[in-house]
């Protein structure tokens, strides 16, 4: 079996599952956010349904930690409310991202199961974990009986061959990879990574490649865990990890073998993640910049950030807005004098969260606004009435510096001026 049938079998009581078989699947991890929260505590509440296991069912508030709209502020107290009534953990507004909280707190580990009101809950493939994001309905459910129904997808492996150009990051190896497979070549499948580019590649990057699954249309991307993964996962968990490996013999719809020497450094364009393009592009002016979301706003995102930041200072009319994932990693950057390197920049940090993605934390982009951005998303409507591309930390870094978009290996020494 593939490692998403070992891991749908083992929590359905099987001893083997084949794609396209329905199965009630035991989820370990049961999350709703603060999107999505309270119409989950709703169905609950109307139709008079208890909780399976309070120990396995929690609150993330991402979407919006400072409530600063009323929906937001009045979907979080119901939520509060019902948590203390029933005895559930809230992992509150000074926490960050739920998805990287189950992998801080050791709630999601390679083999484990969690579903969420979060589309990019997949991104616990990073750490060899099934996660999926799914409506308001099938959480109650989830919360309800401590396990629902999934099809059995079919397995996709991707193996990841050569030698990454030195500028090029975990996000541009997602990027090439929407650009190589679109969004709906590998719709519906679960997709292993393999190969000893993949061997080397940290937790950090994992993450950043995992975010983009839904983007490529898959269900999720299953990274084999190596050593950093499987210490990391046995200090948060603090007990024997052991990764789920699919079987020699397994059957795979595809297998196919990309060489990453070909990649280079790309931005995906306005409205479509897969709608990529090479740097340079056409220069394009920029009104703003974030760096941070599920995708990039890990330790190493915000390391390679600073890196291009320190001694610099935004370019003039550029708003730079700079988020971790979680206030762990908002700490390890204080620890690491990257805040101090980020306000001397002129860029405005926040407490940890989903920020930019969610249109809500740190403002949103108004129209006819020019924004490039580390996240996932770049639908219309999605950080605002604006334009937005994805990039890389470090191009965005590089970016707000310049006033345009650019690599960091292209700042122009003396700011150029923009024409309007």
């Amino acid at each position: 079996m593939t490692v998403i049938e070992k891991i749908l079998a083992a929590h359905s009581g099987r001893d083997q599952v084949t794609p396209g078989d329905i199965v009630d699947v035991m989820i370990d991890a049961r999350i709703a956010r603060d999107f999505g929260g309270a119409n989950v505590v709703k169905h609950l509440e109307e139709n008079q349904l208890s909780i399976d296991d309070t120990a396995r069912t929690f609150f993330t508030f991402d979407c919006n930690p400072t409530g600063s709209d009323q929906k937001y502020a009045a979907n979080q107290h119901r939520c509060r409310m019902y948590a203390k009534k029933e005895g559930i953990k809230v992992y509150d507004i000074d926490k960050g991202i739920g998805t990287h909280i189950l992998m801080e707190e050791g709630l999601s580990y390679p083999g484990s199961t969690a579903v969420s009101t979060d589309s990019h809950a997949n991104i616990l493939g990073a750490v060899g974990a099934f996660g999926q994001g799914m409506g308001d309905k099938d959480i109650a459910v989830a919360w309800h009986k401590g396990a629902t129904w999934f099809k059995v997808p079919s397995s996709v492996k991707i193996v990841l061959e050569g030698t990454l150009g030195p500028l090029l990051t975990a996000k541009d190896i997602a990027l090439n990879l929407l650009e190589i497979f679109g969004a709906s070549t590998l719709l519906g499948s679960a997709i292993e990574m393999d190969g000893e580019v993949v061997d080397k590649l940290s937790l950090d990057q994992r993450i950043t490649i995992a975010s983009m699954a839904t983007e490529m249309g898959a269900i999720i991307i299953l990274f084999r865990p190596n050593k950093e993964v499987i210490r990391y996962c046995e200090s948060r968990t603090r007990k024997k990890v052991e990764p789920v490996l699919a079987d020699e013999d397994a059957a795979y719809k595809e297998v196919y073998h990309v060489d990453v020497s070909e990649f280079e450094c790309r931005i995906s364009l306005p409205g479509k993640p897969h709608d990529t393009s090479v740097l340079p592009v056409e220069k394009v002016w920029i009104d703003s910049a974030f760096i941070g979301s599920c995708t990039n706003g890990r330790i190493e995102d915000l390391r390679a950030a600073a890196a291009v930041l320190k001694g610099r200072h935004v370019a003039e009319g550029v708003v730079l807005k700079i988020v971790p994932a979680t206030d762990r990693v908002w700490l390890r950057c204080l620890e690491e004098g990257l805040i101090e390197v980020f306000k001397g920049s002129g860029a405005l940090v926040s407490n940890a969260g989903c920020a930019g993605c969610a249109a809500g934390q740190v403002g949103q982009n108004g129209p006819g606004e020019i924004t490039v951005s580390t996240g996932n998303r770049n639908f219309p409507g999605k950080q605002g009435q604006g334009e937005v591309y994805l990039a890389s930390p470090a191009i965005v870094a590089a970016s707000a510096v310049a006033g345009f978009i650019t690599s960091s290996d292209s700042i122009p020494k003396v700011q150029e001026k923009r024409e309007f």
